[in-house]
């Protein structure tokens, strides 16, 4: 019997960071790769025009950054979800690492002609915010179960 009350248990981690750093991982690579896929989807649809054509057509951008805000939720909630303690700071981490990430694209509209600067801009602005709904979220999930 006791081997069985043990064999059911979650083992602790032996290794707190590296899950902390899976966790984060996890959420950007979740995000990353939704978007990835729905940015190949328009572009086979022809909502978006042919991958290396630019265009200042604000609509496609638009579409853009409502999906990528809600993957960023996505993303906050995944990394909140898989992180061993302290859900909210894990989702947090993952917006610092969104805007390391959108600061590099805004350098590189400005310095390049990637199409308007108001896209990267934008993602920027919402990078946080969607982080911290995920965790958010998440934690409202959470709280529900125990009652």
């Amino acid at each position: 019997m006791t081997t069985t009350i043990l064999a059911n248990r979650t083992a602790p981690s032996a290794h707190p960071r590296l899950r902390s750093v899976g966790a984060v991982v996890a959420g950007l690579l979740a995000n990353v790769i939704l978007a990835g896929v729905a940015d190949q989807i328009l572009h086979w649809l022809g909502v978006f025009p042919p991958w290396g054509q630019i265009t200042y057509e604000p609509v496609p951008y638009a579409l853009a950054v409502t999906y990528r805000a809600v993957f960023g939720v996505a993303g906050g909630y995944i990394t909140a979800r898989l992180a061993a303690r302290s859900p909210m700071r894990h989702a947090l981490a993952l917006g610092v690492v969104g805007l390391v990430l959108c600061s590099a694209g805004v350098v590189a509209a400005v310095v390049s002609d990637l199409g308007p600067v108001w896209y990267p801009v934008l993602l920027f602005v919402i990078t946080m915010p969607a982080a911290w709904l995920g965790g958010k979220i998440y934690l409202s999930v959470t709280a529900a179960r125990i009652l």
